[in-house]
C-alpha cells in the first residue's frame, strides 16, 4: 500500500499508509482539524534503459564477459 503524506496546520507534516481506492484524509487524526495532501518527493521506482528489467542496466564490464562468452560458444558450436 503506498504511503501519503498531509500537511496539518497544528501538527504538521504526518504520514498515512493507506489504499490507492481510499479517499484523502479531510481532518487530521491526532487534532482532529484541517489536512491537505502533498505531493511526496519519495518515489521507490526508478527506470533506467529502455525498458523495465534489471539486466539491461547492467555494468560495462558484465556486458564485455557476456559477449566474450557468446563468442567462445560460437565457436565451440561451429567445431
Amino acid at each position: 500500500m503506498p504511503v501519503y503524506e498531509y500537511r496539518c496546520a497544528k501538527c504538521g507534516v504526518f504520514e498515512k499508509e493507506q489504499r490507492i481506492t481510499a479517499p484523502p484524509l479531510t481532518e487530521c487524526p491526532t487534532c482532529g482539524g484541517p489536512v491537505h495532501r502533498i505531493i511526496s518527493r519519495n518515489i521507490g521506482v526508478i527506470y533506467k534503459a529502455g525498458g523495465f528489467y534489471t539486466t539491461e542496466n547492467r555494468s560495462q564490464e558484465y556486458k564485455n564477459k557476456a559477449k566474450e562468452e557468446s563468442k567462445t560458444s560460437e565457436v565451440s558450436k561451429a567445431s
